[in-house]
């Protein structure tokens, strides 16, 4: 009898390895752009805003309406790298989703630089496959106020995670505040860019926030929407005009031309 366990563990370790997995009806890794274009105001605002939204009856209402009543998430801070403002978490109550949210607001650190989505995309598959949850969903959340302009070319790193089974979902910042005194990396159509370049998956989604006023509410929304596991189509600006192409490499484009023009210059 020993022999036999003996060989059936060496022959079943990936069985052994799921068994301690923890089942969860959704993996959902918050990716933040904290990139060196947002103020620190606006670190500010995206911590509160996350931490007011976790802490809300609509996002609650939805743990609940799962097949487990629990998710398991992330909260990553990213720019051309990410740093883990906290790591994974089970959250089934009102109590886990508030100590969730105190933890966001109990410490705001300085911007990094850069602007890698990709990268952003890539660190999400890892975390999320690394963990110790078994999701019956997978969702990669991004937010940020400008194209990728570091790293593989974001459809690249979109693909593959689509490729395996990741959901990718989108929330750019397009208020007045992140477009004012940066307009070298603006893009007017940063909600269509993040809708043809950057999302993807079952019911992928892009919510645009246009005021910082609205930030809290869009979070919400877009968290409910995810943990519920509700599909809906993209949500675009009403008063955009459609765009039926969308250059994905224009962030990288926008790099080089900045760089070209420094060169000159020395």
């Amino acid at each position: 009898m020993r022999i036999l366990s003996f060989i059936l563990a060496l022959i079943c370790p990936p069985l052994a390895a799921m068994a301690t997995e923890i089942e969860v009806d959704l993996e959902l890794i918050l990716m933040v752009d904290v990139s060196r274009s947002m103020t620190e105001n606006e670190l500010e605002i995206q911590r509160r805003g996350y931490a007011e939204a976790l802490q809300s009856a609509d996002v609650y209402a939805a743990v609940q309406s799962g097949l487990l009543q629990r998710v398991a998430m992330s909260y990553v801070e990213w720019a051309g790298t990410q740093r883990v403002v906290v790591d994974w978490r089970v959250l089934e109550t009102p109590d886990d989703l508030a100590a969730f949210a105190r933890t966001l607001t109990a410490k705001f650190d300085p911007t990094l630089r850069r602007t890698s989505i990709a990268s952003a995309i890539e660190f999400g598959v890892r975390s999320i496959e690394d963990n110790e949850f078994a999701g019956l969903r997978r969702v990669i959340d991004i937010s940020g106020d400008g194209p990728n302009n570091q790293g593989i070319p974001v459809t690249d790193a979109r693909d593959h995670a689509i490729s395996q089974g990741f959901i990718i979902n989108g929330l750019p910042l397009m208020t007045q505040e992140s477009y004012n005194g940066r307009s070298w990396w603006n893009l007017d159509d940063l909600d269509e860019y993040y809708r043809h370049c950057v999302i993807g998956g079952p019911g992928a989604f892009v919510i645009p926030v246009l005021d910082w006023n609205d930030f809290a509410a869009a979070v919400r929304k877009k968290l409910v929407l995810e943990i519920a596991g509700l599909r809906r189509a993209p949500l675009i600006r009403a008063q955009h005009k459609f765009m039926p192409k969308m250059d994905c490499l224009i962030g990288e484009k926008l790099r080089r031309q900045r760089e070209d023009m420094w060169s000159d210059d020395l």
